[in-house]
């Protein structure tokens, strides 16, 4: 079980080290110049010569890209003073030098181009909201997706499984934002009065006494329109599952015994089934972080992917680059989730082999 969790955690760890390479050599490639963004194309020369000594940018590539991973890195070496610890906000573990030291501190991803607030503030400033929206998106998907992949295997051929399968073709085939853009049209806008529903609106507000609160009537739509294409996804591959699993001999086997049909299909055939889904349930998820990115656009939700967005439009490159960065980190989390949960759901894996 250890030895399985390590090599999980070291690969993810490489994965994410490839992420920051590709990261950094694309944005680095661009012809954009970050000291005038953050000052002004007014600047002085002195001012830029400042800020790109500040940024690094004086420096060869390569040099770039390891004070780039020193700045990532939750072990780091910096400097020993007053200025490094408040803008690192490390714990000094020991000196390695007079000037420097061996420290622990957050993950930093440097500052906004345009705010000149640290990134790290920004994107945890909105990251809940898109959190939430692909969590929503996904409890949906899932609580209609497996009981209707469950019904449609029992129901093969039948006039439910036909209409079943012709409507979750076309959720495959229908894009978030398209979804999001008619959900909004028709339930938000031209129909407000009967559904109570808003075309746009954040998903929170501040009260009367300063306090921040969910509106969950701004989530409904953004949810529906989200969790569409997975909502079809897990019930077409719910199905097949199943279908295939109640075919095996054990399946015939517990019948033969006398069990409950329920049983059957709860206890014996819905948890081997449900290996596959489990899989495009992780990957859905860090497509739901993807797509998230245009529905919160349409409805106005100030998420992980609006703020994304923005900051290209406005060549915020350190935000673009932490948004990446912390999606990635979702992302690796999510498959090492799955692969442990592969082992408790098929008893056949054995983890550590």
């Amino acid at each position: 079980m250890y030895k399985f969790i390590l090599n999980k955690f070291f690969y993810g760890v490489l994965v994410l080290i490839g992420v920051i390479f590709v990261i950094f050599a694309l944005f680095n490639i661009l012809p954009v110049d970050p000291a005038r963004l953050t000052l002004g194309q007014r600047a002085d020369v002195e001012s830029v010569e400042a800020i790109n000594k500040e940024l690094g940018l004086d420096k060869p590539k390569y040099v770039q890209f390891a004070l780039y991973l020193n700045d990532l890195s939750p072990v780091a070496v910096h400097y020993n003073d007053a200025e490094s610890q408040e803008k690192y906000h490390y714990f000094k573990l020991f000196s390695v030098s007079k000037e420097k030291a061996l420290v622990i501190k957050p993950p930093y991803l440097r500052r906004s181009y345009q705010t000149k607030e640290p990134v790290n503030s920004i994107l945890l400033g909105v990251l809940p909201s898109t959190i939430i929206l692909a969590i929503s998106s996904m409890i949906l998907a899932i609580l209609i997706g497996i009981p209707l992949g469950v019904i449609g295997a029992i129901k093969q051929h039948t006039i439910f499984d036909n209409i079943a399968m012709t409507v979750s073709v076309m959720g495959i085939s229908l894009p978030s934002f398209v979804s999001a853009m008619i959900l909004a049209l028709y339930l938000g806008f031209k129909w407000h009065s009967f559904t109570g529903l808003d075309f746009t609106g954040p998903l929170y507000v501040i009260d009367d006494y300063g306090n921040e609160v969910l509106v969950l009537k701004n989530l409904i739509l953004p949810t529906i329109a989200l969790g569409t294409r997975p909502i079809a996804i897990i019930f077409q591959l719910t199905r097949s599952s199943m279908l295939d699993v109640l075919s095996q001999d054990y399946v015939r086997t517990a019948r033969a015994k006398g069990l409950s049909e329920f049983v059957i299909l709860i206890k014996h055939a819905l948890r081997n089934a449900l290996n596959p889904v489990v899989t495009s349930i992780s990957g859905w998820f860090a497509s739901l972080l993807a797509g998230a990115y245009f529905v919160e656009l349409i409805f106005g939700i100030n998420g992980l992917g609006n703020k994304t967005i923005q900051s290209l439009m406005t060549f915020d490159f350190p935000v673009v680059m932490g948004s990446i960065l912390y999606s990635s980190v979702i992302f690796i989390i999510m498959n090492f989730l799955v692969d442990i949960s592969y082992a408790v759901l098929d008893p056949r894996i054995r983890i550590g082999k």
